[in-house]
């Protein structure tokens, strides 16, 4: 960015450090080490703290990175903007910055973030959350998004138009639901509701009532939607639409089956219903995620007829 502003004769917007608390530091596989450019302790104001994506048990971070949590607060104290990439939303969480704050994470981590940080208000489908000058960002590449978001804030939009073009990123993209795969909260010790989970997955074909579960489990509906819910992030409703929603996904991304097909293949016969439940957790529509993700369609081959290429367009 700054070499783009000495390009068209602009005086540079940003001065970039990198800062440790110790002056060399190895990575955690021994594969390199990291010489920062200066040491958290001389720097007594800054603008802007980027915080890593930081992988493993948040608490155990914590307490191994005490000295940078503390500079972390007291930038934050002083003014500084906080952003966090990915799994560096737990870090955060840990040191208490996102307490009853709207913040993002990977959607993989989602129900695992709920669990540990119920005080924080987790928006995963977003890919960036600003709150009261702390920023957090969906999952992996989606931190190139928080940049853009950032260098607009700092630096005006025509910089930030002019980066996501530099770095061919999508300046507008916001959602990061597509990208979901869902797999169900199963690190949990409710027999009862594991075996709930393992039929709704097995019959997502058929229409499944909540209260036919609960009586061939012998519970009553109440106790088990509360229990539901607690163990796996989801309501029992959520959980099955995500269920069959999952499969529509796999559905439209292979093979050169129409959306109603897909469709009738996990249960749904009504078309409005489907497209509406399907955008709810996808952030698109049936029709532009096949689009979007089936290789045949996006990249059509040359043994596809006009009339082929003209029916699954």
């Amino acid at each position: 960015m700054n070499l783009y502003c000495q390009q068209v004769g602009r005086e540079p917007v940003f001065h970039v450090q990198l800062v440790g608390t110790e002056k060399a530091t190895t990575q955690s596989t021994g594969l390199f080490t990291v010489h920062p450019d200066a040491m958290m302790k001389d720097i007594e104001k800054t603008g802007v703290v980027f915080i890593p994506a930081i992988f493993g048990d948040a608490i155990h971070n914590k307490k191994i990175n005490e000295d940078a949590a503390d500079w972390v607060l007291k930038q934050y104290n002083k003014g500084a903007d906080i952003a966090s990439m990915c799994y560096g939303s737990f870090f955060l969480a840990s040191i208490g910055l996102l307490n009853g704050r709207a913040c993002s994470t990977h959607w993989e981590g989602a129900d695992r973030f709920q669990h540990q940080f119920p005080s924080a208000e987790l928006v995963d489908e977003r890919i960036v959350v600003e709150a009261n000058g702390v920023y957090t960002s969906g999952g992996a590449f989606s931190f190139t998004n928080l940049i853009i978001y950032l260098i607009e804030k700092y630096a005006g939009k025509e910089l930030a138009v002019a980066a996501s073009k530099a770095f061919m990123i999508d300046y507008d993209r916001s959602n990061q639901s597509q990208f979901r795969i869902f797999v169900g909260q199963k690190e949990h010790e409710d027999e009862q509701i594991l075996k709930a989970q393992q039929y709704i997955e097995e019959h997502f074909k058929e229409r499944i009532a909540v209260q036919e579960l609960c009586e061939q489990l012998g519970v009553g509906r109440r106790s088990f939607e509360r229990r539901f819910k607690y163990a796996t992030s989801n309501t029992v409703v959520e959980y099955i639409q995500r269920v069959k929603i999952e499969a529509a996904k796999k559905g439209l991304e292979t093979g050169r089956k129409t959306v109603n097909e897909v469709m009738y293949d996990v249960g749904y016969s009504d078309t409005k219903a489907f497209r509406n439940i399907f955008k709810k957790h996808t952030g698109i529509t049936p029709v532009a995620y096949r689009n979007k993700y089936n290789r045949e369609i996006a990249y059509p081959s040359e043994e596809m007829t006009s009339k082929e290429r003209a029916y699954y367009a």
